[in-house]
């Protein structure tokens, strides 16, 4: 079977088993989407906002330093959306039609279904996302203060731009 045809399965299997879910999206960590069944939202805009929040939520988790990045949920007045890490290089998105009862089952058969749709995904070679998640974040960059710029690369007193003549 198929790498496409397994992911597709998972997904499928999930919906059926958790009526809450109204829709999945599985998208690189780039942001691209790679599959999705959600009928009335915009999947591709939804596959990159999730790598921002992804990407946002573990970032935080770096910092903090208080173990390693599990899901980033959003939970609105009429439900919720959760991304988890699927494999190295995909997430898996889920967007419930409302706040789910048991948000922890919900998680946990999220999580095994992410492990299983990403382990297929990493086996079948060629990268899904345009980073792995663990290359996803460089150094944050450190500012320079201006009183270290040489005096040409610094601000003039006096402005550069003039208004053309009418």
């Amino acid at each position: 079977m198929d790498a496409d045809t397994v992911v597709g399965t998972e997904l499928r299997g999930l919906r059926r088993r958790r009526p809450e879910i109204a829709g999945t999206v599985l998208a690189g960590t780039d942001g691209l989407l790679i599959s999705s069944d959600l009928p009335s939202t915009d999947a591709t805009h939804l596959a990159a906002l999730a790598a921002a929040s992804f990407g946002l939520g573990h970032r935080v988790a770096d910092t903090v330093q208080r173990g390693e990045f599990r899901e980033s949920v959003v939970c609105t007045t009429a439900g919720c959306v959760v991304t988890y890490p699927a494999g190295r290089t995909a997430l898996l998105t889920l967007v419930t039609v409302s706040a789910a009862e048991d948000l922890g089952a919900l998680h946990e058969e999220a999580r095994a279904v992410a492990r299983r749709a990403g382990s297929v995904l990493d086996r079948r070679g060629g990268a899904v996302g345009a980073t792995s998640i663990q290359d996803a974040h460089g150094p944050l960059a450190v500012r320079t203060p201006m009183a270290t710029l040489p005096a040409q690369l610094r601000r003039s007193s006096r402005p550069t731009w003039r208004r053309p003549p009418i």
